[in-house]
């Protein structure tokens, strides 16, 4: 497991900075959004049991209780001072890619918005950086100066491996946690049998899953012949993007790639944020969050 430097370039305390400037407004949105209704699930521990009043949420009525005392009664919670929110960073060779930026650097923005936004609620914040291994750690805290560690690790991590397995960082993020918290996984998903390791995920945590594609993944420009390399594997394949017949293959197999992504997504319990290299990724960022705070206020 690689951990980062005592020593970091200005360079990358730059970079720091610059996020830190050009993500302020949207993380001043996320909160004026209510950034606690988006996770409304995980800031709230039980208190006690009550008596139904009129005006009380059906939902809230705990009905072992209610069967016992012949009566409704309803479940009280409080909300809890502090969350936690891990960030799961996917590094591997395919999040590399992308134009006109690669995936890797909307990964990093996003990590560091929603870090900003747990630093300035005062909630604990940590990440995990992956390949086909947990290659860097930084353990949920709280603060300003944790929140930008956290960042500054995301800029200054150099990727070490091209190959990419999901499953592995899962099971470690469930080992590291020990209090349900809110676990937002940013990759493009692009492995497989991770379905299980999500689904056991989002029955103890609530989990987010923020997808970050490329346009030339999902449909190929006519250009001629092209040599194309897979990021993660070295195999190297030749198409000709002038033949249409290949180009709908192609874009065929990379829809039901994105719709088999989606529905397993959602089969394990995560709400899902699509977000693509060629459009700014802070409209889609807030819109996916205040249609899942709307959701959870029914």
């Amino acid at each position: 497991m690689k951990h980062a430097s005592a020593v970091v370039g200005a360079d990358v305390l730059r970079q720091v900075k610059s996020i830190e400037l050009r993500t302020r407004r949207l993380v001043s949105t996320l909160l004026t959004g209510d950034y606690r209704s988006v996770f409304r699930g995980q800031g709230m521990e039980f208190a006690e049991v009550r008596a139904y009043e009129h005006g009380d949420d059906f939902r809230s009525i705990d009905w072992n209780v209610s069967a016992r005392m012949a009566s409704p009664y309803v479940k009280l919670f409080d909300e809890e001072r502090e969350l936690t929110v891990l960030l799961i960073i996917d590094r591997s060779g395919s999040i590399e890619f992308g134009d006109p930026v690669a995936k890797s650097r909307i990964a990093v923005e996003v990590g560091a918005v929603l870090a900003l936004a747990a630093a300035r609620q005062n909630d604990r914040v940590g990440t995990i950086i992956f390949s086909d291994e947990v290659d860097h750690v930084v353990r949920p805290a709280k603060g300003k100066l944790h929140a930008m560690r956290v960042i500054r690790d995301m800029i200054a991590f150099e990727p070490l491996r091209a190959r990419t397995d999901i499953s592995n960082v899962l099971t470690y993020a469930g080992r590291l946690l020990r209090h349900r918290s809110i676990i937002v996984v940013i990759s493009d998903f692009r492995d497989s049998g991770w379905e299980r390791q999500l689904r056991n995920l989002s029955h103890r945590h609530e989990v987010v899953a923020v997808t970050v594609d490329d346009p030339k993944e999902l449909e190929l420009p006519d250009v001629g012949w092209v040599e194309i390399e897979d990021a993660e594997t070295g195999e190297r394949l030749l198409i000709d993007t002038s033949d249409s017949e290949a180009r709908i293959r192609l874009r065929i197999a990379a829809e039901e790639m994105r719709l088999s992504r989606a529905k397993a997504l959602d089969y394990a319990g995560a709400d899902h944020v699509a977000l693509r290299t060629d459009r700014p990724y802070a409209r889609a960022l807030h819109n996916a969050f205040a249609k899942r705070a709307r959701r959870l206020r029914r």
